[in-house]
């Protein structure tokens, strides 16, 4: 491949720099766009290593999930963009959001509301105290995001073409929730392979365990690209 396409972004959710570092370096120039989640960003070093990934020439999502009063949102957004990172994530409150577009604002940093979790259903929302479904959750939080002026959206595979339909092209779609035909589903209950997501209107996809807990995370990351090239 001589160069990598980058709406695969690999997810690299693992407790150390030192593993997330190694992972990089063995999937080589078949990716240019990796995630730094939670787990990786709150190790030691872990901000420092996003910067690395930058400095290298890499494209970085920063999947913090921020929410919290305004005021802070908008001030941690404002830190954040300053470490020149491409994608954050924040949750998909009306208000959350828009202290965020403020704090963003001016800088290059792209705003993704998280919807609903990929790894929750109807039944997970209706346990935490919800009056809607996933789908009808999903809808009304992309058009809330979408008033706010988020540049795009975390959602499952399964919304992707109602959601598409209803915010239109200009809208960056990011969905979580790929796996390849045959790959255990792991803790997500609603999943594509990346040929159909991709067909559905993704944008991008956000790839973990299937590439970096393969026998040949190279292979496997080049096996996903050739499948996401052949959706177009």
């Amino acid at each position: 491949m001589s160069r990598a396409d980058d709406r695969l972004i690999v997810a690299l959710d693992v407790e150390s720099v030192e593993a997330a570092r190694g992972l990089v370096t063995t999937l080589g120039d078949a990716v240019s766009f990796f995630k730094v989640g939670m787990e990786l960003a709150y190790a030691p070093g872990g901000l420092d290593f996003a910067r690395e990934l930058k400095e290298n020439g890499k494209r970085v999502f920063l999947d913090l999930k921020l929410h919290d009063i305004g005021a802070t949102v908008e001030r941690a957004t404002r830190q954040i963009a300053r470490l020149g990172m491409d994608l954050l994530t924040v949750h998909a409150f009306p208000q959350t959001m828009a202290a965020a577009r403020a704090g963003a604002e001016g800088a290059g940093l792209k705003l993704l509301a998280v919807t609903v979790m990929t790894s929750y259903n109807d039944a997970d929302l209706k346990e935490a105290g919800y009056a809607f479904g996933v789908a009808e959750l999903v809808a009304r939080r992309a058009k809330q995001a979408q008033a706010v002026g988020a540049h795009g959206l975390i959602l499952s595979p399964l919304e992707l073409s109602a959601i598409r339909a209803l915010v239109g092209p200009s809208m960056l779609l990011v969905t979580p929730g790929v796996r390849p035909a045959g790959a255990e589903a792991d803790d997500q209950k609603r999943i594509m392979t990346p040929g159909e997501a991709i067909a559905a209107g993704a944008d991008h996809l956000v790839v973990g365990r299937p590439i970096t807990r393969a026998p040949n995370p190279k292979a496997a990351a080049e096996g996903i690209a050739r499948e996401i090239a052949a959706a177009q």
